[in-house]
């Protein structure tokens, strides 16, 4: 089986599609950042680095500082599926921070996008 392309697509790529999203619906990068912030444990010096690197979305879940333990807390559906249900790890933990960007967008609570859990 082939591997799905989203897994070699940079992270800046995408991130700036994040952002955008965000800033449209009156949201800022900082609130992006943080969520991505409590899902991996980068901050957003690091963001902005990994950006600038092209990093693709593998290698940003594979060497995230700290995967954070409450994230399947994040239930949903994202493009048609629910987060839960997905199988493969990689793309689960894409989808989990796809929905947790759509619920920032959404004007979301900040307490309750990060699962009433610490930044």
């Amino acid at each position: 089986m082939t591997e799905h392309r989203i897994f070699s697509t940079s992270f800046g790529s995408v991130y700036v599609h994040y952002v955008a999203k965000a800033e449209r619906k009156g949201r800022t990068r900082e609130e992006v950042d943080r969520v991505i912030g409590w899902l991996t444990g980068y901050d957003a010096e690091a963001i902005a680095r990994i950006v600038a690197d092209e990093t693709d979305f593998r290698t940003f879940f594979a060497e995230a500082p700290r995967m954070n333990p409450h994230a399947n807390l994040i239930t949903g559906v994202i493009c048609g599926i629910r987060v839960e249900e997905i199988e493969d790890p990689l793309m689960q933990q894409i989808r989990y921070l796809d929905k947790l960007v759509d619920e920032v967008a959404r004007g979301k609570k900040m307490t309750s996008i990060l699962r009433g859990t610490p930044a």
